[in-house]
């Protein structure tokens, strides 16, 4: 079987959940498929990919088109798509988020090749991304829209994000929808020696590692919830040491929005560190390692692989009780969910915003208080994220959509 993957992030251009899932599960594909990717952000260089024994993956990286490059984001992204379709040759096709579904969709038309497509988010879940994109928000909606009522197979990372289908394109047949989770790889996430140079992370940014520390990773966007998290950091123990690595704003005015509350927060409570950056992997393993819990704040999650990342680190998690989260966390196993009651507008903002913002400050002080719980509940997750979540099973899960939609 040849397999077409089509997505926005590949190594080494990852940013986000879904470029980690699709650099993993080519990885996996790979042993059991002849996989070719096909990314943006231009040609890889040798030492850029991923290393697979019997050399059955191949990376193709396109540039914007030129005339386009000065054009909004979206119609630069339909730049890239166009070139892509045109290169599909596989047996089967699968795209991965709205950058890639106008390609998927135009291959499979133009080939005739099935497509199918992988529901990491739902463009009408996310209106917060017309601040991004302008008017090109009506496009990503539109291109995602299109390909998955017309993809041969939707997978959704999560039942919750089943849910989410269902309800922004209720035409598309439920039997169409096959619920694949995220993965995790355990042992890329396994403890730093005493000299990895990742360790140096701690000093360079002055973290104390006596302290007890809190650790929040996301990118500075709505749907990660940050502006509430800032709210409900000065009701918890000052004594806990908090770390926001937090950086990729969506726009310039969340960006200036997060550090007037995160300078205020400063002032008022101390005891906080921001890293606005995207940390290499090296430095954020040793990050989360050397942490006591992480926090997940999200307004809207289909799975959160954060959460698994931190659990393969043996962190406890205290996280929101929406999407598929629930699903990656056990209340009171794994760490703490907090409840949050929503707007069904498709914005995810939360009812009773002060009620969220009291009850997850409440979840993290039960969780410190009590240091040797704490380490209970990362040993149960670490073992969670082994057994429940592994890239193998994933893998088997995905082969076996495509043989279904070959049939």
């Amino acid at each position: 079987m040849r397999i077409d993957l089509l997505t926005r992030e590949y190594p080494p251009h990852i940013y986000g959940g879904a470029g980690v899932h699709v650099e993993q599960l080519s990885k996996v594909l790979a042993e059991r498929a002849e996989v070719t990717v096909r990314a943006f952000d231009g040609p890889r260089k040798p030492d850029e990919v991923p290393l697979v024994p019997d050399g059955s993956l191949h990376v193709v990286g396109y540039d914007v088109p030129a005339e386009l490059s000065q054009d909004n984001m979206a119609l630069q992204t339909f730049g890239v798509d166009l070139q892509m379709a045109n290169d599909v040759d596989g047996d089967i096709t699968h795209a991965h988020t709205w950058y890639a579904c106008l390609a998927g969709r135009l291959a499979q038309q133009m080939h005739d090749i099935p497509l199918v497509v992988t529901a990491h988010s739902l463009e009408p879940f996310r209106p917060w991304k017309r601040d991004q994109l302008g008017g090109g928000y009506n496009l990503s909606s539109w291109a995602e829209r299109d390909a998955f009522t017309h993809a041969d197979r939707v997978i959704a990372v999560s039942e919750g994000m089943k849910q989410d289908i269902h309800t922004a394109y209720p035409s598309i047949d439920t039997a169409k929808i096959a619920v694949v989770h995220n993965g995790i790889t355990v042992s890329d996430f396994a403890t730093p020696s005493p000299d990895d140079p990742g360790w140096k992370v701690f000093e360079r940014y002055h973290i104390d590692r006596n302290k007890p520390t809190l650790l929040f990773v996301g990118r500075v966007t709505r749907q990660k919830g940050l502006p509430y998290l800032l709210r409900a950091l000065p009701l918890i123990d000052k004594d806990i040491q908090v770390v926001l690595c937090a950086g990729a704003p969506d726009t310039e005015e969340l960006g200036n929005e997060v550090r007037s509350s995160f300078a205020q927060l400063k002032a008022e409570r101390g005891n906080v560190i921001w890293i606005e950056a995207m940390l290499p992997r090296s430095e954020l393993n040793a990050l989360e390692h050397g942490c006591n819990a992480f926090i997940c704040p999200s307004i809207y999650e289909p799975l959160g692989i954060v959460n698994l990342e931190a659990m393969a680190c043996g962190l406890p998690v205290v996280a929101s009780a929406t999407g598929g989260i629930p699903e990656v966390v056990v209340d009171g196993v794994t760490g703490y969910l907090v409840p949050i009651e929503q707007k069904r507008d498709g914005s995810g903002t939360p009812i009773h915003p002060e009620d969220f913002v009291h009850d997850m400050a409440a979840a993290i002080n039960r969780l410190m208080e009590n240091p040797q719980r704490a380490k209970e509940m990362g040993e149960a997750g670490f073992r969670r994220a082994r057994d429940q979540f592994s890239w193998e099973r994933i893998a088997d899960e995905t082969m076996d959509v495509y043989r279904q939609v070959l049939r």
